[in-house]
This record gives structure tokens, sequence and C-alpha cells, in this order.
């Protein structure tokens, strides 16, 4: 009989174990949970705002001005346009069906 006890009682303790090593691990799990949620959104946040600036950025006005301030770029006009042409040059060589025109201003 003692032997049916102890053996019952190391059952139950192992039992026991069992179960709070299990809330254990569903509460630390659960924690990771909420942290991946909580980055996530944070992420999304991010994104967000990210692409509202990308937006803000890519204005045509904005890159107008950058152009012409930082880049020196000037709108093209008839009066700055260079023309190239290369004599003796065929369709055939710049796969096109048709034969290559010279343009001079």
């Amino acid at each position: 009989m003692t032997r049916l006890n102890i053996f019952l009682l190391v059952l139950v303790l192992t039992s026991a174990m069992v179960l709070v090593h299990n809330q254990y691990e569903s509460r630390r799990l659960f924690m990771a949970l909420e942290t991946a949620l909580k980055d996530a959104h944070r992420l999304e946040v991010d994104h967000d705002r990210l692409e509202v600036e990308r937006r803000a950025q890519a204005t045509p006005l904005r890159v107008e001005k950058i152009a012409r301030q930082q880049l020196q770029m000037k709108t093209a006009s008839p009066a700055i346009t260079q023309y190239v042409s290369v004599s003796g040059l065929t369709a055939k060589g710049m796969g096109l069906a048709t034969p290559v025109q010279e343009v001079w201003p």
C-alpha cells in the first residue's frame, strides 16, 4: 500500500510540475505574441509615415525646384537643342524597318 501511495504522490507531483510548466510557457508565448503585435503595429505606422513622406518628397514642383537649383538644369527649348546625325548608318544596323534620317538644325 505504501508503494502505491508513494507512486501516486510522485504522479501527482509530476502532474503539478507539468501543469506549472505549461502555464508558464503559455504566459511566455502570450507575452511574445503581444510584443510581436506591438512591433507589427509600430512598423505599420512607420510604413504609413514613410509613404506620406515619400509622396511629399516626389511632388513635381519639388523635383523641378531641385533640378533647377542643385543640378542647374534648364527646360529644353529649340534654341539650345543639339541634333546629332550619323552618316552612313542604316536602319538595319539599328534594328529599324526604315532608314535613319539625318537631322540638321
